[in-house]
């Protein structure tokens, strides 16, 4: 199927959609949450989040977006590794730490938890519900954002336990 390349796509003259409506409008849109972690010459980060979703199933691909106006996550670009670690309703105090909501410093985040590593090297939590270790395959710029793809060399499954959410601007448990 032939596809017309986007800037040739005849659309409305609208004018853009306020950001602020959009994020309240996203609110409403509930995400899983996870943490985003990788490593790189001794340096661990991670990043809360709710963007990210399967790609493909062979080969097994995944994206997560981060906030690229942040120069802390240019290290994900340098490892070329990353996890997705979902978590559960008994992380939110997690979740926040690494949100840089809750005050606790960067490098003191991951005593928070018990992470180990699998194929990549790539902080994975322990007791995540289910854990994506990656090899990173491309990244996009897109808007304040960049977009990671993973192809996935390893799963790490926790116990089954309800999943940690974030909607109307607040944690939920499902």
């Amino acid at each position: 199927m032939p596809v017309t390349p986007l800037d040739e796509m005849p659309l409305p003259d609208h004018p853009f959609l306020d950001p602020a409506l959009y994020r309240d409008g996203m609110a409403r849109y509930a995400g899983h949450v996870q943490v985003v972690t990788t490593e790189f010459e001794g340096v661990r980060r991670g990043v809360t989040v709710t963007a990210a979703c399967s790609v493909s199933d062979n080969p097994p691909t995944l994206l997560a977006c981060l906030n690229s106006s942040n120069a802390n996550n240019a290290i994900f670009g340098k490892s070329g590794i990353f996890a997705l670690n979902s978590l559960a309703a008994h992380h939110e105090a997690l979740a926040t730490a690494f949100a840089g909501l809750s005050g606790v410093p960067a490098e003191e985040r991951f005593t928070l938890g018990t992470w180990t590593t699998l194929a990549t090297g790539a902080p994975v939590l322990t007791d995540a519900v289910v854990s994506f270790d990656c090899r990173l395959t491309d990244i996009k710029q897109v808007s304040t954002h960049f977009v990671m793809f993973g192809e996935v060399k390893a799963i790490h499954f926790g116990e089954a336990r309800p999943s940690l959410i974030y909607l109307d601007r607040g944690f939920r448990t499902l």
